[in-house]
């Protein structure tokens, strides 16, 4: 299934990427994202926010965004 994958983490990009069926937002965001934990981001399913155990659909739009910028204070 094709799920559109906002990245806002660094410079940022969109682009449908695939997911394999019953993918949940826990297992997408720990293929996509190497560093740092979900705590510490922010984390959309249709510009809502869901649990960790939301299973993504297809066509769903998921973006997750950081919740500090990296050398803020």
């Amino acid at each position: 299934m094709q799920v559109l994958y906002i990245n806002n983490d660094g410079a940022g990009f969109a682009d449908y990427v695939h997911a394999e069926p019953g993918t949940t937002v826990q297992t997408f965001f720990s293929q996509k994202i190497t560093h740092g934990g979900p705590s510490d981001y922010l984390i959309r399913v249709n510009r809502q926010p869901v649990a960790s155990n939301y299973v993504l659909q297809d066509g769903d739009r998921i973006s997750i965004t950081p919740t500090k910028i990296e050398g803020a204070v």
